[in-house]
């Protein structure tokens, strides 16, 4: 127990920053405590802690009378020179009084005692270093696994949590293993203690990683506006200078894409998109998609609906529709993609149930809002000289008849079907 004591002392010094003479003294209070109450006739007990040897002894005074009235309290003067030779009468003597049992008592009141010191000076530890540090950057070692993919990780002078929630699905961390992590928040325990909470899917460990590797973003000559994050398996990020001789894009990519391949690194080849700023949200959507064209926007407050081109549907929906997930979270929108295929095949559908009506405006000379007069005579001149006749057939045979493109084809037809509905 001695010398586990001395060990333990000086490991709490060193290791957790806890004076060795602030334990002493703690251990010490609390065995006075134990001493008075466990031991009898010993009112006036008080224990010392050896720093040295760990030794721990219970001493009491006793004042040298005469004739002893109050055993716990006083000693006859015969009795006392058995230990003192030199004392008088009327003085005080410290006497050791320490039970055999009390070693029992002192090893199981020590170890909760320092267990509390542990607590407490983990948590001070813990807001003294980490409270101000709140949305950064932290590297550790990983010590131990529980609870699933929950890992404890060593900081240094104290562990932090790194949440299976806040671990994308992707990665896997084994013991000895380093990793770097957001600090997302500092919280007290039941315990009385506290601890750190860190995160490695939240969105901000991008920032804080772009931050890192870019100067200008550091020196606030690029802002990043907007990140949208699926940990693991994509980040768009939005960027923005108000610097015309600086391509924020380019900045951020580095030469060679050296910069941005070191965050990309760090996340475990998660993919990053750099996106221009802009506050015009169909760009915006545009720049997000690109080099992906759009052929038709139909733009809803709560809802994009947009048509691609039948090869370009894989790559701007993504894997599992995260891109067009992503996407519609930068816009604060619903994004749904079509492929051009399936927009024609109802187009079409519409306008065969639209031509069936019995509208009357289906059958009077054709007029179309918005398209230039040659082509509507090019439309006329055909046959196509009322709605419903145009209603009736595809864009390839307005195209074949009328001799205009696929594009006017299917805008007239798109016109035509709008006024109709």
């Amino acid at each position: 127990m001695n010398k586990d004591l001395v060990a333990i002392f000086d490991y709490l010094e060193r290791e957790k920053g806890i004076k060795k003479e602030i334990v002493i003294q703690a251990i010490e209070d609390a065995l006075q405590l134990a001493a008075r109450k466990s031991i009898k006739g010993v009112p006036g007990a008080t224990v010392k802690v050896d720093p040295k040897t760990g030794d721990i002894e219970v001493y009491t005074e006793k004042e040298i009378v005469e004739k002893v009235t109050y055993p716990g309290e006083e000693i006859t003067l015969e009795e006392a020179r058995e230990l003192d030779p030199d004392c008088e009468l009327g003085q005080w003597l410290e006497l050791c009084v320490t039970p055999d049992y009390f070693g029992r008592i002192a090893a199981q009141t020590a170890k909760q005692v320092i267990a509390q010191k542990l607590r407490t000076a983990e948590r001070d530890i813990i807001y003294e270093e980490f409270r101000h540090r709140i949305g950064e950057i932290v590297h550790g070692v990983v010590k131990r696994v529980i609870k699933g993919r929950t890992l404890i990780v060593d900081l240094g002078k104290v562990e932090a949590i790194l949440p299976d929630r806040f671990i994308p699905r992707i990665e896997k961390h084994f013991v000895g293993d380093k990793v770097s992590a957001l600090l997302l928040e500092v919280r007290d325990t039941d315990g009385g203690g506290a601890e750190a909470i860190l995160s490695r899917t939240h969105p901000e460990i991008v920032n804080q990683l772009f931050r890192q590797e870019v100067p200008e973003i550091q020196d606030g000559i690029i802002t990043i506006k907007q990140i949208v994050r699926e940990a693991g398996h994509r980040s768009k990020v939005v960027v923005h200078t108000d610097d015309p001789k600086v391509d924020p894009v380019g900045a951020c990519v580095g030469v060679r894409g050296a910069r941005v391949k070191n965050v990309i690194r760090e996340l475990n080849n998660e993919k990053i998109d750099i996106i221009p700023y802009t506050e015009d949200r169909i760009e915006l959507l545009e720049r997000a998609l690109s080099p992906i064209e759009i052929k038709r926007i139909n733009e809803g407050e709560e809802t994009i609906t947009i048509i691609v081109e039948d090869e370009d549907y894989p790559a701007a929906l993504g894997k599992r529709g995260i891109n067009a997930r992503l996407i519609g979270d930068l816009l604060g929108v619903r994004l749904d993609i079509i492929k051009m295929s399936e927009h024609q095949k109802t187009m079409a559908f519409e306008r065969k149930q639209l031509a069936l009506s019995e509208d009357p405006w289906l059958d009077e000379t054709l007029t179309i809002e918005g398209v230039k007069p040659f082509v509507l005579d090019s439309l006329i001149a055909a046959g196509f000289d009322t709605p419903r006749k145009l209603l009736t057939v595809t864009p390839a045979e307005i195209m074949k008849e009328a001799g205009v493109t696929k594009e006017l084809a299917d805008d007239v037809l798109e016109k035509v079907r709008k006024k109709g509905n």
